[in-house]
């Protein structure tokens, strides 16, 4: 393949590499690309991969654009520089790593703990894959400055990551994010990288760790004397060949629960997750193997967690004793209506505690707190953004519980982002205290809507690739910013919320009022029926995504399917009369 067929700019990256400190094996895959894959050249250097708000994930791979030791690398010598600039009188600066079962997790940890104890930073690594918030909780526990993981969540095998956290143990946030993203942005020559181990400086950890933090998860049970009558339980669950294989097992029992059963095939972790196409418990694909599991044992739930043990699909008997999955807005609402009923009971409230949501997430989190008592904070979506109200609310308020519609949840502070370990120990108890008044989970739901009114929700993601899908998607948004809708489905929008702005309008009064968030660029529509309409693009795919939620009475039980029927085909009048 003649060079002629590879933009000038490309081989100009590319023979940057070919000239500089790069091994052998780098250069010579540069070179057989130069002479037999030229379109793949273009992708692995047409631009840099992002150091994100988030950190690092793409395609691994050499290449400026791809996850390799030198782009991992570069990103890490530029938060090391930023560690030391923000921790200048500390005699050391602590961090620690983990990953996840991505293919090259053990390669990717150890070139980072390479360049941070180059740097003279002590490095806590961990002994092998760890779920994401275990991470997050030892960054608090030893005292350290920043964490960084392994991982690409639920990205296909041929992606990892570079998540990277801060001393609170949160991802990073203002004004930490765009500052590490500054300071990565000058590394531009990998001579500037220090790659040297200093073995004094890194210290492996592991079970001492798993103890301390499943001790703590433990702490958290608010019913042990149920769990002692429902211990045989059936519980199905899967790690999907991730992180969670050794900690929600272990940590299910420790909280009482006895009859724990695995799914062989998918204990094994394999970043190749040869069981599913998509290690992503948000699709019923990947819990196929242990519904059948579920079956076959007649079990009382499934759990399914994703390779990084953050998030967690939950599947339940329905009336007709199917197995039916359970959507995150679901779960969060029997989690959460189960931890502020037991407060109450155990009298732990005192008047001073609070929730976490983010502002696409069913509003009937909302309506539990407010009846019991229990304040609700909104955030932008992301996790770290309720990690941060956690921290500014820290020794001020009580943080009961948090989450979010993409099955991710939290209870306790102890842990500053999603726990999925966490979550299935308090789901798994939520479903004991149904099991004690002789109901599943799926049965506590029309209970909860007949308290608090029938909420459905769905969510629509709509894909528009490359450059002329982005300047789409972006029409989109100022079409609806230039022409909001007076009505949807035939109910009137009675306010608009514009988180670019930041502002909110009441359509009635003319009124309007500051929202007190970041700026983001979402959108929502509120209507007199009590429906919501939330428009987001995504920030890492090429899409934009609608979240619909509405709401009627459910006055029995009984009446249920008529009501959930009767829900679901106006969140199809909706889509249709938006033009999807």
């Amino acid at each position: 393949m003649e060079n002629n067929k590879i933009a000038p700019e490309i081989l100009k990256r590319a023979q940057v590499w070919l000239d500089g400190n790069y091994d052998k094996e780098t250069k010579a895959e540069i070179r057989n690309m130069i002479e037999n894959d030229p379109e793949g050249l273009t992708e692995a250097f047409y631009k840099d991969l992002e150091f994100g708000t988030g950190g690092l994930r793409g395609i691994m791979g050499v290449g400026t654009n791809r996850m390799n030791k030198y782009t991992v690398g570069m990103a890490t010598q530029g938060l090391a520089n930023y560690l030391k600039k923000m921790f200048p009188n500390n005699k050391t600066i602590n961090i620690a790593i983990a990953t996840d079962s991505r293919n090259k997790n053990t390669f990717f940890a150890n070139t980072t703990a390479n360049v941070m104890s180059a740097n003279g930073i002590m490095v806590y690594l961990f002994d092998e894959q760890r779920p994401t918030p275990e991470l997050s909780f030892t960054i608090r526990h030893l005292g350290c400055q920043a964490g960084i993981v392994i991982t690409a969540s639920h990205n296909p095998p041929e992606y990892n990551g570079y998540k990277a956290y801060w001393e609170d143990g949160g991802q990073l946030v203002a004004p930490h994010d765009k500052n590490v993203i500054d300071e990565v942005k000058k590394i531009t020559d990998i001579n500037d990288v220090k790659f040297e181990r200093n073995g004094d400086l890194i210290e492996v950890i592991g079970d001492e760790i798993d103890s301390i933090y499943i001790k703590k998860i433990k702490g958290l049970s608010l019913s042990p004397e149920i769990i002692k009558r429902q211990k045989n339980m059936k519980i199905v669950y899967t790690p999907i060949h991730g992180s969670g294989v050794k900690l929600v097992p272990e940590s299910l029992n420790a909280f009482g629960f006895e009859n724990v059963i695995n799914v062989p095939e998918q204990d094994i972790p394999d970043g190749n997750f040869p069981t599913v196409k998509s290690p992503n418990p948000e699709e019923p694909a990947a819990l196929a193997m242990a519904l059948d599991k579920a079956r076959e044992v007649d079990a009382a739930i499934v759990m399914a967690t994703d390779p990084d043990a953050d998030r967690v699909g939950i599947a339940v008997k329905n009336d007709k004793g199917e197995f039916v999955l359970l959507n995150g807005n679901q779960t969060a609402t029997l989690l959460i209506n189960y931890l502020l009923k037991k407060w109450k009971e155990n009298g732990l409230v005192t008047g001073n505690e609070y929730i976490v949501k983010t502002i696409v997430t069913s509003e009937i989190l909302k309506d539990i707190a407010d009846k019991n008592g229990i304040e609700t904070y909104d955030t932008l979506t992301g996790f770290k953004y309720i990690a941060e109200i956690i921290r500014l609310l820290e020794g001020k308020k009580t943080f009961i519980g948090g989450g979010e519609e993409s099955y991710g949840y939290l209870v306790g502070d102890f842990v500053r982002d999603k726990d999925a370990v966490i979550s299935c120990c308090m789901i798994a108890e939520t479903a004991a205290w149904a099991a004690d008044q002789g109901k599943t989970l799926y049965d506590l739901l029309p209970d909860i809507y007949v308290e608090f009114g029938f909420y459905k929700e769905r969510l629509l993601s709509i894909v528009r690739k490359g450059k002329a899908g982005a300047e789409e998607i972006q029409k989109m948004m100022e079409e609806y910013r230039a022409n909001p809708p007076k009505q949807i489905n035939g109910s009137g929008v009675v306010m608009i919320k514009d988180y670019l702005i930041c502002k909110e309008f009441d359509i009635s009064t003319g009124e309007e009022k500051d929202i007190d968030l970041p700026k983001s660029n979402v959108l929502q529509f509120f209507l007199k029926d009590g429906s919501k309409i939330s428009i987001r693009p995504s920030g890492t795919e090429p899409k934009i995504k609608f979240y619909f939620s509405v709401k009627d009475q459910l006055e029995s039980r009984e009446k249920f399917e008529e009501v959930n029927d009767m829900l679901e085909k106006r969140i199809d009048d909706i889509i249709e009369d938006l033009g999807f």
